[in-house]
């Protein structure tokens, strides 16, 4: 097993509809980090609504592409790549949907353990437009970690 790494991720995210009401949403949580293969895999827990809903979160980033695979209050597994439209499955305890993605941009910035990854792109939902994103998320040693900064 690769060596794990602790870590502090920080996730922005912005939504803005067909109307330009922006929606913008924040987390920060204590994951790991380690890395093999040549991807960075990142693990965390999301608290996607409320402190009772918690959601295993795993990042698997590449050079050039990130997978997202969700666990728990959500099923879910988006994978981004530039200038391609995937498609993915959210299952939540109220039914699923099927979602659509179609990336407009990805940029990775990674290091050894500390990182960035900007994403932009359009969201569909059961085959309709539902809003145009930005994703943030920025990975960087947590305390006491910091000897391990890139």
């Amino acid at each position: 097993m690769a060596e794990m790494h602790r870590v502090i991720v920080h996730v922005r995210g912005a939504q803005r509809d067909r109307t330009g009401e922006e929606n913008v949403t924040e987390m920060i949580a204590e994951g790991r980090h380690y890395y093999r293969n040549g991807k960075h895999y990142v693990l965390y827990e999301d608290h996607l609504t409320d402190a009772e809903d918690e959601t295993s979160t795993i990042l698997k980033i590449g050079p050039s592409s990130l997978t997202l695979l969700r666990h728990g209050a959500v099923v879910q597994e988006q994978h981004f790549e530039p200038r391609a439209e995937t498609r993915s499955r959210y299952e939540t305890p109220y039914g699923a949907l099927d979602l659509a993605f179609q990336t407009r941009s990805i940029d990775i910035t990674y290091g050894t353990v500390s990182g960035t990854v900007d994403l932009d792109y359009a969201l569909k939902v059961n085959g309709s437009y539902q809003s145009d994103n930005r994703l943030h998320i920025e990975i960087t040693s947590a305390p006491g970690e910091s000897h391990k900064l890139n």
